[in-house]
């Protein structure tokens, strides 16, 4: 356990951003998740307009600096391909 103050403020700022990236972390996993499971379902109207919201969120998620932005453009490409595959079975 550290002693010096500027330590101590160092930890509590630490577990501060943590709990703030799991947060957001936690918040883009499961709008993908709900958005895979569309896809799975085959229920394209409703994928499609989830799709707005998973973007926005990658995207907010990506500008945080909780998901690299590679990343996230490559979570959206992906997301978007399956489902314009499924719009156009």
């Amino acid at each position: 356990m550290a002693h010096h103050a500027s330590a101590l403020k160092q930890m509590r700022q630490s577990r501060k951003r943590r709990d703030r990236n799991r947060r957001n972390t936690s918040q883009v996993k499961s709008q993908i998740r709900k958005l895979r499971t569309l896809v799975a379902q085959g229920d394209a109207k409703a994928a499609q307009a989830a799709l707005d919201g998973t973007i926005s969120e990658i995207d907010r998620a990506a500008k945080k600096g909780v998901v690299h932005r590679n990343a996230a453009a490559r979570y959206k490409s992906r997301l978007s391909k399956k489902i314009s595959a499924l719009a156009g079975a």
